[in-house]
């Protein structure tokens, strides 16, 4: 008998939490893994009593639900979700939806968009941020495919996902394709810059200032009061203030090697493929690439010195300065994410809507913050806006936290403090606001050497120049490209 309203395939901890959150909202969910034992210890576990159907074959989940049959596949990304979608194709008829959950990469989505088109089967990548929690609670949802899935899915979606502090569900349609999974990516491209930051704040507090981990529960706290709230910051606090066995802070006894699974990479390579100056989310990702070279970091400690960091000047003054530095490099993260997907978005033809973006990301993800909501702002007043530092309120505020923000990179680096994501934002900021580069120079050099030709700024745009430098060259050049 059909009587399921969504089926989820995959059981880990994300699945099962999805399924809780979906059922206590009104929807009778069925339930499948490969592995049969984990529905039945779901079902009669955490799912007691509650209105979920456990199914023991494809077959039956399949058989057990409302059409159109929508089926959200919450497994590992890459060839487990084609292996799933393959083996439930031929059991789905004309209208069903397949659903993907999990971080899978956006050429996947788009791919799969399209082949199942062809068979009359329309399919969703959704991005869904907010970890075990945010899963249970409500994350944020950001669904992308075929559009046509969209009416379906939509009352539960948004039904599951956070809210605002306006009520809005931080859930909306992202675009076709692989838009949805594009959008995710870019989260946590962010997510990883937004850690980087608060590490490289951490160590400034630590190695520079000497302060101990109490006092920076207490900077922690202050800065979740005002511009900086966040997620990322107050969990940071937290972390601050919880011992180990001994009494000593338990951050302390962490192994220094940062893990990652990918979705920062992609951020960066796509970035490289579409020109965009993705730089502080580049440097965060080299960063736990850094980290994870450990062995060889102690051996070259014992070898290679550097300054000896010392502090003699007010400790409360720089401390707002480390504020400023974080505000300011936050910035320019995000006005670098949001210039990726506006490229990504000219280059698919996908009409994203960033304001959309920024109220998907105000509650229920890793990211979320006060912030997002003013990001939300300046897209509903200047929907054409091409970089967030020329919006007036961020202008502003970064303009307000350059000098702090300045002597903070000058200081780390003064005292062999390594600040990459702090610093490439600076240097993104100051490239940004200035109207002559250098790059007249590495023209002539790519003409000198290759005779790759230069635009001139006495003539029009388009026009390219080549000079026999040494004299002793041709007057034929290369083509002018650009990758």
């Amino acid at each position: 008998m059909s009587q399921a309203d969504i089926a989820v395939i995959g059981l880990a901890v994300m699945g099962e939490n999805l399924v809780l959150n979906m059922e206590s909202k009104g929807f009778t969910v069925a339930v499948y893994n490969r592995t049969t034992e984990k529905v039945t210890k779901f079902v009669e576990g955490r799912g007691a009593g509650k209105n979920l159907v456990g199914a023991y074959s494809l077959e039956e989940l399949v058989g057990s639900l409302k059409r159109p049959r929508k089926l959200m596949i919450m497994v590992k990304a890459g060839k487990a979700v084609d292996a799933v979608i393959g083996q439930l194709t031929p059991l789905l008829e004309k209208g069903d939806i397949i659903i993907d959950g999990g971080n899978s990469e956006f050429p996947d989505s788009e791919r799969r968009t399209k082949e199942l088109a062809e068979k009359g089967l329309l399919y969703v990548g959704s991005g869904v941020s907010g970890g075990e929690e945010g899963a249970l609670k409500g994350p944020s949802i950001m669904p992308g495919g075929s559009p046509e899935a969209w009416p379906s899915i939509q009352p539960i979606f948004q039904a599951i996902s956070a809210k605002a502090d306006s009520g809005e569900p931080c859930c909306d349609w992202v675009g076709n394709g692989g838009a949805g999974h594009f959008v995710k990516m870019v989260h946590n491209g962010i997510e990883y810059g937004d850690m980087q930051l608060i590490c490289e704040g951490y160590q400034l507090m630590t190695s520079l200032l000497g302060l101990d981990h109490d006092e920076m529960h207490g900077v922690f706290s202050k800065w979740n009061e005002g511009d900086l709230d966040s997620y990322l910051i107050e969990i940071s606090r937290d972390i601050m203030g919880v011992k180990d066995e001994d009494g000593s802070p338990l951050v302390t006894k962490i192994l220094d090697t940062a893990g990652q699974k990918g979705t920062g990479k992609w951020t960066g390579i796509t970035a490289l493929d579409l020109g965009i100056p993705l730089t502080l989310i580049g440097e965060a990702v080299f960063a736990r690439c850094l980290s994870a070279i450990k062995e060889e970091r102690v051996e070259a400690s014992k070898v290679i010195s550097g300054p000896t960091p010392k502090f003699d000047g007010d400790k409360e003054e720089f401390i707002k300065d480390i504020g400023d530095a974080l505000y300011g490099a936050k910035l320019v993260s995000y006005a670098q994410g949001f210039s990726l997907m506006r490229a990504a978005s000219e280059e698919n033809d996908w009409e994203l809507n960033y304001g959309n973006v920024a109220l998907m990301w105000r509650g229920g993800c890793i990211i979320r913050s006060g912030f997002l909501g003013k990001i939300r702002e300046a897209f509903n007043k200047n929907a054409e806006l091409s970089n967030l530092l020329l919006d007036d309120y961020f202008r502003e505020k970064i303009m307000a936290a350059q000098a702090g923000w300045r002597r903070v990179c000058s200081k780390a680096l003064e005292m062999g403090i390594p600040v990459p994501a702090l610093s490439s934002a600076l240097c993104y900021f100051d490239g940004y606001r200035t109207d002559r580069l250098p790059a007249n120079l590495l023209q002539a050099q790519r003409d000198y050497f290759g005779a790759h030709m230069y635009e001139r700024v006495d003539q029009p745009r388009g026009e390219f120049f080549h000079t026999n430098w040494t004299g002793r060259g041709a007057d034929t050049a290369s083509s002018a490209y650009n990758v």
